[in-house]
């Protein structure tokens, strides 16, 4: 049994350690301490042996209670994973990046697209293994009544094409930041890229994941075009090998197909699928991935639409389930990335206030540690898995965009 004294010492060399790695940020922003910790977070949800993030720490936390979206989120996900580490890039953190994408490689490398499958799966184990069968607990009762309790997840087979974009993102902020590709990652990554230039034209579930069918997921697409855009700025960078005419055309034709097919003109916004009128928070990211400008008319009559439709009292909902039937029943609450997401596109959009308004009121829901799970219930409480990778990671990323967006404003009043 330890004696008092050793134990202070454990507590003293964690809290050491913890001051030495928050010492490493680069951000001296606004909302500091709140953004180390969601940094904080992030590094606790990374599997140190491997550098692979996952999800977020727990399983059977239902997004409604007593309902059955109800998810094991102990896995590595390609989005969030990439996601994850673009937020501590921008916070200075290079070895956790380069540590994951060096997991990346090796799942981008051993994987040989047999018969023009993806080359990546959407999700997997912190050990870069892909054994994740969906196994339902029959014996167990969930959070307050919600069934059923399910390991594994079943949406790992899924096809979902924005994967290839937000891993491409990141892969070119890495090497903004100096994280540059060994010769055998760059050739896997450029058949990645030839893979999405070949096969991004077809249906799939979507970001959301949904169990009802693939669609022509207008996220999807755009993150398809950010994938190859990505790619293109890499192989030029570094005169590297690559089909990049290819790569151009293909590119070109996603704009044009999204500009054209995911824009509606009777509810004056880009739409969630093809040929739909539902709207999607997921396009938030449209101009935070350089797709439109923040101030192109498009997107602010989408960013109206969005507000019209998906927000309430400053909390966004991702989508309405009863608009757009995802296969499963009962609703959710809003979800908390949409809201972050939100005070990004805001910001960007000159509209500064506002985004400082949603900011702050979104603050008031974390819990006393500054943790957030995936949604906020109608009365003000958290729902889903805890704490949610997703949601302390946009939370840095807008919180920096806000920050950046306060600082020109200010200047621009100096006389």
């Amino acid at each position: 049994m330890l004696q008092p004294a050793e134990l202070q010492r454990l507590a003293d060399d964690t809290a050491a350690d913890w001051k030495n790695w928050l010492s490493q940020s680069t951000y001296t922003g606004r909302w500091r301490e709140t953004v180390s910790r969601s940094a904080m977070t992030l590094k606790l949800l990374t599997y140190e042996p491997t550098g692979a993030p996952v999800a977020a720490a727990t399983l059977g936390l239902p997004e409604q209670d007593g309902g059955e979206r109800n998810w094991d989120y102990r896995f590595t996900w390609i989005r969030d994973g990439s996601l994850a580490m673009h937020a501590l890039l921008n916070l200075g953190y290079l070895d956790e990046a380069a540590r994951f994408g060096a997991w990346m490689r090796d799942r981008v490398t051993e994987s040989a697209a047999p018969g023009g499958s993806s080359p990546l799966k959407i999700m997997y184990r912190v050990d870069g293994s892909s054994d994740l069968h969906e196994e339902v607990l029959d014996h167990l009762e969930g959070w307050r009544g919600s069934r059923p309790v399910r390991i594994g997840n079943g949406a790992a087979g899924q096809l979902q094409l924005d994967i290839y974009g937000e891993a491409a993102d990141t892969l070119l902020a890495g090497d903004d930041a100096g994280l540059h590709f060994a010769h055998h990652g760059w050739v896997a990554f450029a058949r990645t890229a030839d893979w999405v230039a070949g096969n991004w034209d077809q249906p799939e579930e979507g970001v959301w994941e949904t169990r009802n069918g693939r669609k022509d997921f207008t996220y999807g697409r755009f993150q398809c075009w950010v994938a190859l855009d990505r790619a293109i700025k890499l192989a030029a960078r570094h005169g590297r090998p690559a089909n990049t005419a290819r790569w151009a055309a293909e590119r070109d034709r996603l704009y044009n197909q999204v500009m054209s097919r995911g824009w509606n003109d009777n509810v004056k916004a880009f739409t969630q699928h093809y040929g739909t009128d539902v709207l999607d928070s997921s396009l938030l990211l449209m101009p935070l991935a350089d797709f439109l400008s923040p101030t192109d008319p498009l997107w602010l009559s989408t960013l109206d639409a969005i507000k019209r439709e998906l927000v309430s009292d400053s909390l966004v909902y991702r989508y309405n389930p009863a608009a757009s039937p995802d296969g499963l029943h009962g609703g959710e609450g809003t979800f908390s990335l949409c809201t972050f997401l939100y005070v990004d596109a805001l910001a960007r959009a000159g509209r500064i206030d506002n985004a400082m308004l949603t900011l702050e009121k979104m603050f008031t829901y974390a819990n006393h540690l500054g943790l957030y799970s995936e949604e906020i219930g109608s009365t003000g409480e958290q729902l889903g898995n805890f704490p949610q990778a997703f949601t302390q990671l946009s939370l840095i990323n807008s919180a920096i965009t806000l920050n950046h967006e306060l600082d020109r404003r200010a200047r621009r009043r100096e006389p």
